[in-house]
């Protein structure tokens, strides 16, 4: 879907204004420029981009590889379940990643709009062409988005970093939040045969604290999926997670060579909703 599609969700990442938009760029009132890139997405990263925040194109590759093997469907289903809904028309991706989430919330909203954010323009490249109702924008989530107050329908927020103060920001009083966060089961027996960073204990009881003060929760579900992997699905895990920084490819394929196949792991999750407490317009 071209970006202009998205100009009553949008707005300039240096000083808030609406944008217009023509074939090849978005504009202001107050003379900011943005192009629209050939592959379809625009870059509203502001601020210089610290080493190592975005993922590579070999991670968002070997990402992209992994979704399509179906072995998270359940997850995506169960986020498409907590987010569809018929008054659902725009879907927000906070670190969108390739897409795959977003795209499945979509085959449940007939007719919504998905905006893909990520801090990676390798993902949002292929965000951008993962759905013919989506858009993409690379941006830093952990910033101050660039998108309108009060003006999606949902924000998803898949394996990503929370933005609270910003996510309750964009949405609609009756809007949803759908977080999805990794327990300490979350493919523990692969972290410990190959070495993957492990979840941290403590992590949902962080994002309690940190979505507290903006939302309240209104539904939280486990998933637990069991994984039978083969070895290029291990290869594909280990490259396009956080481990991948500290690994590179040959040592990847080697590791999961060594573990013969099929490998048995658990996939995780915890799939959780929440509606922003009712506060006066910022």
């Amino acid at each position: 879907m071209p970006i202009s599609e998205f100009l009553d969700v949008l707005r300039c990442p240096v000083c808030a204004a609406p944008f217009e938009a023509d074939r090849t760029a978005l504009r202001c009132a107050n003379g900011h420029n943005v192009d629209i890139a050939k592959q379809g997405y625009v870059n509203l990263l502001t601020g210089s981009l610290a080493p190592g925040a975005a993922d590579t194109a070999g991670m968002v590759a070997a990402r992209a590889e992994f979704l399509a093997s179906g072995h998270y469907a359940a997850i995506a289903d169960a986020v498409a379940h907590m987010a569809g809904g018929h008054k659902r028309r725009v879907v927000l991706d906070a670190g969108a990643g390739t897409g795959y989430y977003l795209s499945r919330v979509l085959d449940e909203v007939p007719g919504g709009r998905g905006l893909a954010l990520d801090i990676s323009k390798f993902a949002a490249r292929r965000a951008a062409r993962a759905h013919l109702r989506v858009a993409a924008a690379v941006c830093d989530t952990w910033r101050a988005l660039p998108v309108r107050d009060r003006s999606v329908d949902v924000v998803l927020d898949v394996f990503a970093p929370r933005n609270g103060p910003e996510f309750a920001r964009v949405l609609k009083s009756d809007g949803i939040l759908v977080v999805v966060t990794p327990t300490p089961r979350h493919l523990a027996e692969l972290a410990e045969a190959v070495g993957l960073l492990s979840v941290d204990l403590r992590k949902q009881e962080r994002l309690q604290r940190s979505l507290a003060a903006d939302f309240e929760s209104v539904h939280s579900d486990e998933r637990d999926v069991p994984l039978h992997l083969t070895t290029a699905d291990v290869e594909r895990l280990i490259r396009m997670g956080p481990s991948a920084w500290h690994v590179d490819a040959a040592e990847a394929a080697r590791r999961a060579a060594a573990l013969g196949e099929p490998f048995t792991a658990t996939a995780s999750v915890t799939v959780a909703g929440y509606r922003p407490r009712h506060r006066q317009a910022r």
